[in-house]
């Protein structure tokens, strides 16, 4: 389950924070390797994620302490990184 931790019972285990990046869609369903192309620079600086799969489009979350770098890596691996 993802939701804000501020809505997460107490008495619930879970990790935070986190923090994530939309990919700019809609993507087509032939549009194929999307997910691919973000998540091997990520996996391969050492940055572990958690992909959600929507209808229209694919969201990345990384831990906070992360984001600063995974920002870096996608940038560098040709992904425009934007803050909004």
């Amino acid at each position: 389950m993802v939701c804000p931790v501020e809505q997460v019972p107490g008495h619930i285990q879970h990790e935070a924070p986190w923090q994530g990046f939309k990919v700019a869609g809609p993507i087509e369903f032939t549009e194929v390797g999307v997910l691919a192309s973000l998540c091997e620079p990520l996996a391969e600086a050492g940055i572990g994620l958690f992909a959600i799969s929507t209808f229209d489009t694919d969201y990345l979350l990384v831990k906070s302490q992360d984001y600063a770098a995974a920002a870096q890596v996608l940038s560098e691996a040709g992904h425009k990184v934007s803050d909004h």
